[in-house]
């Protein structure tokens, strides 16, 4: 008898490891995850070479990935044989996560109605660990709001929308933030991260961001956070418009609709508070 347990107990085990992920498997598949980090808006095509100095691979293991990625769909090649960007496949994937995103799905009443009690525009976006991405858009003079078909995303540190999930992160999220560059888009930027702190520890006391015409020009945004049922903020939702109709004395009437918004959201997501604030976390 111990004989045949010890005998059913093997194959048990080999059974488990032979379904479980090789550990070269879980290795390739963090560089693939890397190679894909280091495209940005402003890099979308890479070399060989460049993505060799981005990632520290060997150029044989760079090139290796992305000739799996191609395969997959998650890189083509551009400009001939020379230069990569980033694949149609994650385009695909990246639709059908946010179209089946309970976010989308119980937010769509509440920016609807945000957007005709401010009679501008509004965004919801979600966190990808650097930027605010885009799920929703609404504009008044639109039929119902829907999902944003191109998936694109806004600096943190310079949107409402991004400055309302940060100011709720933890440090450590901001500091990886700061340390990627906080670049200069307008004269109102802020550019030092201790500045940024500061705002942002002024979003928490107040309760919604402002972004001054931080990211564009002229266009001045108010922005809540979002949270998911059990506390953490991991989305947002703004009002933009022109410095003509979102005023400096305008900001303080739109934030509650803002604010009661992203509320509304998140209880409907889920979370419940009697207090009304996000913990950092």
């Amino acid at each position: 008898m111990d004989g045949d347990r010890t005998a059913v107990e093997s194959v048990k085990a080999r059974a488990i490891r032979s379904s479980a992920p090789s550990k070269d498997l879980v290795q390739s598949l963090h560089k693939m995850s890397r190679i894909l980090q280091c495209f940005t808006a402003h890099d979308r095509t890479l070399g060989l070479n460049e993505i060799h100095e981005r990632t520290g691979f060997p150029k044989a293991t760079a090139h290796r990935l992305l000739s799996t990625m191609k395969e997959i769909g998650f890189v083509e090649q551009a400009r001939g044989r020379d230069r990569y960007r980033l694949g149609l496949k994650l385009f695909e994937l990246g639709t059908l996560f946010v179209a089946n995103l309970d976010l989308h799905r119980e937010a769509q009443p509440h920016v609807d109605r945000l957007a005709k009690l401010s009679g501008e525009v509004v965004h919801l976006c979600i966190f990808d660990g650097f930027h605010a991405v885009f799920v929703d858009r609404k504009e008044l003079e639109s039929g119902p709001s829907s999902v944003v078909m191109t998936i694109e995303g806004a600096p943190s540190y310079c949107t409402s929308v991004g400055k309302a999930i940060l100011a709720w992160r933890d440090e450590e999220t901001v500091d990886r933030v700061i340390a990627a560059g906080l670049r200069r888009f307008t004269p109102s930027t802020i550019t030092e991260g201790a500045v940024l702190k500061a705002d942002l520890a002024a979003t928490r006391d107040r309760g919604y961001s402002i972004d001054r015409s931080e990211h564009q020009p002229n266009l001045q945004c108010i922005g809540a956070p979002i949270r998911d049922a059990g506390g953490s903020v991991f989305a947002s939702v703004s009002v933009s418009g022109p410095t003509e109709r979102v005023t400096d004395a305008r900001i303080p009437v739109l934030a509650p609709f803002v604010v009661q918004t992203a509320d509304e959201i998140s209880r409907a997501l889920g979370y419940a508070t009697t207090s009304g604030r996000a913990t950092i976390g």
